[in-house]
């Protein structure tokens, strides 16, 4: 085969692998926490902004394996429960280290704190380790379940705001 080419070939080559293997290298992760741009992404239950890192959760899975972010692991919970996949083993949930705002962990090996001022007032805030007092993923989600969603935030059924009527006069 002629230089010229073999030199052409090498050119559509990387002309059609380059955009392949930086996709790889920016895409999103297929397992894990994804980022979260505090401040503009929202919640994937009640669709407020997620703006507090230190309550921030994430659940991946369903068909695509894909990842869901949450305001608060409240949501995440009750999300979570009206997925047809909550059971599957294969499901990730992960929670914000509340105490450094940049360590994810896994949600179901987290231990949490009680009566913390969060964004959606469930009152939460994961841990890595066991504390006096703190509850364990199955306990704190337990007592979720047991309160309902919150009163902060409706989910996706219904408005996030309430529109105000004027009084007639």
């Amino acid at each position: 085969m002629p230089e010229h080419a073999v030199s052409v070939l090498r050119s559509l080559a990387i002309l059609v692998l380059l955009p392949l293997v930086l996709a790889g290298c920016f895409g999103e992760p297929e397992t894990g926490p994804v980022k979260i741009r505090y401040g503009r992404d929202t919640c994937d239950f009640c669709r407020m902004i997620i703006s507090d890192p230190r309550f921030a959760a994430q659940i991946r899975g369903g068909e695509k394996h894909t990842a869901y972010k949450f305001d608060d692991i409240g949501d995440g919970i009750h999300f979570l429960e009206q997925q047809a996949w909550k059971d599957d083993p294969k499901v990730e949930f992960w929670v914000m280290n509340s105490e450094d705002a940049e360590t994810w962990l896994d949600a179901r090996k987290a231990h949490y704190l009680r009566g913390q001022p969060t964004p959606m007032d469930y009152g939460y805030a994961a841990i890595p380790d066991a504390r006096e007092g703190t509850l364990t993923f199955a306990e704190m989600a337990d007592k979720v379940r047991e309160a309902g969603p919150s009163s902060r935030c409706l989910p996706q059924s219904g408005p996030a705001i309430t529109p105000l009527t004027q009084p007639q006069g």
